[in-house]
């Protein structure tokens, strides 16, 4: 059996804001804590892996215009 590589939707620190709804020190205080995934592309830039936004796959947007349930709302709802 080969293997099979899956290619993960990455977005940039702004996007992720929009996403999430949240600030960009917040993202970079999750990047610092291991909270989400990341890359830098070959000129330095950060890009997120969007699925890492979200903690429950289930939760992440279906499209655009569908934020779903983020990361954090998620947390706060289970008093973590």
């Amino acid at each position: 059996m080969g293997e099979m590589l899956l290619e993960r939707k990455t977005v940039s620190i702004p996007r992720a804001c929009e996403l999430v709804g949240v600030s960009r020190r917040t993202i970079y205080n999750w990047l610092a804590g291991g909270k989400v995934q990341y890359v830098r592309t070959a000129g330095g830039s950060v890009r997120i892996f969007e699925d890492t936004l979200w903690r429950d796959p289930e939760a992440a947007p279906e499209g655009e215009g569908d934020r779903g349930t983020t990361w954090t709302q998620q947390r706060l709802s289970r008093g973590a």
